[in-house]
């Protein structure tokens, strides 16, 4: 038998042997009640016996209100935690469909000179390659369903006219898109190749707001399964 068991043993002996002596000298102090000062030594006895049971009784349930107190408050805190890491979860799925506006680092290309749509794209597909986190073109969020068309010289974007001169921004790692767009034989040099009288200039930014697409992003067709 260990020495931990040992001590236990004898601690609860000794706060038994406490409750007996508290029980007795209660008793014999209310020896002039009526009804005690008859009752025989094993009627005490006895009555000792149920009072001592009582008190382990309410031990007992004092122990359980406890320990389910305790599983109350963790149950709760996993709750919260649960919740909280949801509510992250959904914000970072609308950030990243464009339902909100995002801040970070970033390059900023702009357009000058008469391109085609299709030039804008490549440019997109790219920069979306690339690792671009969000991408915004002449102020407006680029989403599922946004195209960039039109004819060098009457380019639109979301039924938007652009002008000579649009800038279109990305967020994401600055080196990174930088050195995707510019890289020899890049989808930059390909453009102008293209559209000899166009020009584009990619600028690092260290910090840049995107707004929320205005479009109504949702489903028509398909349905969520989980």
């Amino acid at each position: 038998m260990t020495a931990t068991r040992i001590s236990s043993r004898l601690s609860v002996s000794a706060v038994a042997a406490l409750l007996g002596v508290l029980v007795v000298g209660q008793l014999r102090g209310q020896a002039g009640v009526p009804g005690l000062s008859a009752l025989t030594a094993t009627e005490l006895t006895q009555l000792i016996a149920n009072v001592t049971t009582g008190n382990d009784l309410l031990r007992n349930e004092i122990g359980d209100l406890t320990r389910q107190e305790a599983h109350l408050t963790e149950t709760r805190q996993r709750g919260d935690t649960t919740v909280g890491e949801l509510a992250d979860d959904l914000a970072r799925i609308r950030a990243w469909a464009g339902l909100t506006p995002v801040s970070g680092q970033g390059i900023a290309v702009t357009v000058r000179g008469p391109i085609g749509g299709d030039g804008i794209e490549e440019l997109l597909n790219e920069l979306r390659n690339a690792g671009a986190e969000a991408i915004a073109v002449d102020g407006l969020r680029v989403v599922v369903g946004t195209v960039v068309a039109g004819a060098p010289g009457s380019l639109s974007v979301e039924n938007a006219p652009l002008g000579d001169a649009f800038e279109i921004r990305a967020i994401g790692s600055p080196q990174i898109l930088t050195g995707t767009l510019t890289r020899t034989g890049g989808v930059v040099s390909l453009i102008e190749t293209t559209y000899p009288d166009a020009s584009l200039s990619v600028t690092p930014v260290e910090t840049m707001t995107l707004p929320a697409t205005l479009r109504t992003i949702g489903p028509t067709d398909a349905e969520p399964r989980l």
